[in-house]
């Protein structure tokens, strides 16, 4: 027998305007057979939960087939359609929101037009959450907004861990496999002075040392052990010539070389000459 078509929305009562985040509105459908929107782009963010049966969502010229568990992620003037399976049509529920921050927001989830999909099978908390989005907008409240923001941050949340645990378990798309360096280079550039070893930020970042050391040596070409070298050194030729009154010995410990001979030894490997004979150049000019 044939599913009965249904559609339910709810707007935010109170939109505040201008906002860092704001919840414009939530719904639920048990959509008909081929049940087509687009190709067509929003003004604000949507993001659909498949409860049941089946579709297929298009974007960036690539076809997802999605199903129960699964959720697609629209952005801004994204230019994308979605179809309900002829025989299994889907049965999907959403949230729109916009907002300052709604972007940053949801790059911090690990979406983005390249990856709009994530596959939430087993996460139970996901399709409960746009439930209490939903119930918060319907209430009507004036807490109504602060509550569906709330709700919202969960969601989004929800969805990191779920991204996150898919690169834990290898499933690593090259956006995400590229995020996971940046984090890295990151970690890099603001503790290149302190005494850190690669297994010690392998650790705080979460990821194996070796399987981190493969993908940073092949998104920049070089070990992260030669990238924070050559870090700690520019970092030194930088102050050798801006902080003419202090020592060799207090540069390299700035930077992070708790060995002035063997700062000096990767100085001259860098640059071709020692920290002493760089600053004599400068100073000569």
């Amino acid at each position: 027998m044939p599913k009965s078509e249904s559609y339910y929305v709810v707007s935010n009562p109170l939109p505040s305007q201008e906002s860092e985040l704001t919840v414009l509105f939530a719904g639920e459908s048990q959509t008909k057979p081929e049940h087509r929107l687009g190709p067509k782009v929003y003004d604000y963010f949507l993001i659909h939960y498949v409860i049941s049966g089946k579709g297929v969502f298009s974007s960036q010229g690539e076809e997802y087939e999605l199903s129960a568990g699964d959720s697609f992620v629209i952005e801004p003037e994204q230019l994308i359609s979605y179809v309900s399976d002829e025989t299994d049509p889907w049965h999907y529920c959403w949230i729109a929101f916009t907002g300052t921050q709604a972007a940053a927001l949801v790059s911090l989830a690990g979406v983005n037009p390249l990856q709009p999909i994530i596959h939430t099978k087993r996460n139970r908390h996901i399709p409960v959450l746009f439930r209490h989005i939903q119930q918060a907008l319907r209430s009507k409240k004036a807490n109504a907004q602060l509550k569906s923001i709330g709700y919202l941050h969960l969601l989004l949340g929800e969805y990191c861990e779920t991204l996150s645990a898919s690169t834990l378990a290898g499933v690593v798309t090259e956006v995400e496999s590229d995020r996971i360096v940046q984090q890295a280079i990151h970690y890099l550039s603001t503790q290149y002075a302190e005494p850190i070893t690669i297994e010690l930020m392998a650790e705080s970042l979460g990821y194996n040392r070796a399987y981190l050391s493969r993908m940073f040596k092949r998104h920049t070409k070089a070990t992260p052990v030669t990238f924070l070298l050559k870090l700690r050194v520019d970092k030194a030729r930088l102050l050798l010539r801006e902080r003419l009154e202090l020592t060799i010995e207090q540069i390299a410990s700035s930077v992070g070389f708790y060995d002035p001979l063997y700062f000096s030894k990767q100085f001259r490997r860098w640059y071709g000459v020692s920290p002493s004979e760089y600053r004599n150049q400068i100073k000569s000019l």
